[in-house]
């Protein structure tokens, strides 16, 4: 199925990590040859994708932030479980890996996408149903990040089951769960971090299957922070254990 990803950094981190065919690329007329635009060209010639100019009306159709340009490409390369783990293997490190239970915004998966990325996760696992899915909306709010990241759709029980068979120790982020800590030991080693819906948090099943429940330190007015920002803050605090 192909599709069409907007905005410059989406389409330029397509183009550098090579792992969807881009079909072709559309810049608006009079975007100038310089920034991003220009390291697109580049790729863009490397890889001989075809481009052309066209009016901005033409873009505005695909969508309003399409920031001058936009690449027709096939669609979402989805992993398995087993890839996932085998990256961590190949990479000599305990794996570390991101579980999203059922998240319906993009924007907020897009947001832990990125943080994922940043903090070096192994790969990410979403649900197979009932949960926003890697659109062009997602990659755009990844700022691309989603490119580079093995992200597998699996029954979320399944996998878990995978991810233990691997001695992977399953924390969820909940609010009824013990105050994390700095440097908990509980984000060291091998790490399966679950992340519930904006809503309903993690579903019961999951709850269930994790080895702990953490909830984040709070000093402030509001009850929580929202699932995108917690499960960005909880990598971060993984990421600095595992360091």
């Amino acid at each position: 199925m192909k599709e069409f990803l907007y905005s410059r950094n989406a389409v330029y981190e397509s183009l550098r990590a090579k792992r969807r065919q881009v079909f072709s690329i559309e810049i608006a007329e009079g975007a100038q040859e310089k920034g991003r635009i220009k390291d697109i060209l580049e790729l863009a010639g490397q890889r001989k994708v075809p481009v052309k100019r066209v009016p901005r009306g033409r873009l505005d159709r695909v969508h309003e932030n399409h920031q001058g340009v936009v690449a027709e490409v096939d669609g979402y390369p989805y992993v398995d479980v087993a890839d996932i783990l085998d990256s961590a293997t190949r990479k000599d490190e305990p794996p570390f890996v991101l579980v999203l239970d059922s998240l319906q915004d993009p924007q907020n998966l897009g947001t832990l996408l990125r943080t994922a990325e940043v903090v070096g996760v192994h790969g990410v696992i979403i649900p197979l149903a009932r949960t926003v899915e890697v659109t062009p909306a997602v990659v755009n709010a990844s700022s691309g990040a989603s490119e580079h990241l093995f992200i597998a759709q699996s029954n979320l029980s399944q996998a878990i089951d995978t991810l233990k068979g691997a001695d992977t120790w399953m924390v969820g982020l909940d609010q009824a769960g013990v105050q994390m800590e700095a440097g908990s030991r509980h984000l060291r080693g091998a790490l399966g971090l679950v992340v519930g819906s904006e809503g309903e948090g993690l579903h019961e099943l999951t709850r269930k299957k994790c080895d702990i429940l953490l909830k984040l330190p709070m000093r402030g007015e509001i009850e929580s922070l929202n699932a995108a920002v917690a499960g960005s803050v909880a990598l971060y605090l993984a990421y600095l254990a595992r360091s």
